[in-house]
């Protein structure tokens, strides 16, 4: 579904990617990783269009994306959940999800009712602003406007981060859930227990280079995968 080739982008002088690939297959949940700095949150805005690369390709079902523009991004069928959150702090909760409703060929047509479904807590804080829900709801809250989208691809960047450990845990429950019914996702997290239980391949950038990839049963394989990679 979604194929990245030699993926080069940066901020001005400074480059951050240096080749990077990466293939995602429809109805994969894929794991980024990797410490803090090494080009994660780049390649998903290579990916996303709001940092264009400046070599290399990215195509999403065999159309090449590379040069749109963010929005054509999004009408193409990739949702972004970004770092931190960011809901529309001075809408409601109906209004942040509505704001982003759209439909794309009616296959797993998300609606209103069926975010409300997947998180009560939205149902029940529908008129409320979204400044005034905790982290946990902001959260569900930004995956649900992303869902409201009809997305070809789910992207989330740093989904869990700073959350509780019971939120995080209803997270990653709820990601577990969207994969069940067939949504691809890519997703970055420094969790590798939660990546080991649901993600189906992981990869791991270090210096904006892909230096691991593989699934879940070669990761286990990897003597001190997480102190290698992950500095923890």
């Amino acid at each position: 579904m979604l194929t990245l080739k030699g993926v080069e982008a940066g901020y001005g002088s400074s480059k951050v990617l240096f080749g990077v690939d990466l293939n995602l297959s429809e109805g994969q949940l894929v794991a980024m990783m990797g410490r803090n700095g090494m080009g994660k949150t780049t390649t998903v805005r290579a990916i996303t269009g709001l940092t264009p690369a400046s070599a290399g390709s990215i195509k999403l079902e065999g159309q090449d994306i590379t040069t749109l523009k963010p929005y054509q991004i999004g009408q193409a069928g990739i949702a972004l959940v970004p770092e931190g959150r960011q809901v529309f702090s001075t809408l409601s909760v109906r209004e942040n999800l509505v704001s982003t409703a759209g439909d794309r060929s009616g296959k797993g047509f998300w609606t209103l009712d069926r975010v409300f479904d997947h998180f009560p807590q939205l149902r029940e804080r529908a008129a409320q602003l979204g400044d005034s829900l905790s982290g946990g709801e902001q959260q569900m809250l930004a995956i649900g406007r992303a869902l409201m989208t009809n997305p070809r691809l789910l992207i989330l960047d740093e989904a869990t981060e700073g959350l509780a450990p019971l939120i995080r845990q209803e997270i990653w429950n709820t990601l577990e859930l969207l994969k069940s019914q067939g949504q691809t996702i890519l997703v970055i997290d420094k969790n590798l227990e939660e990546v080991a239980r649901v993600a189906d391949h992981a990869y791991v950038l270090i210096k904006g280079q892909v230096v691991w990839q593989g699934d879940m049963e070669a990761m286990h394989g990897v003597p001190d995968f997480a102190k290698t990679y992950l500095g923890v």
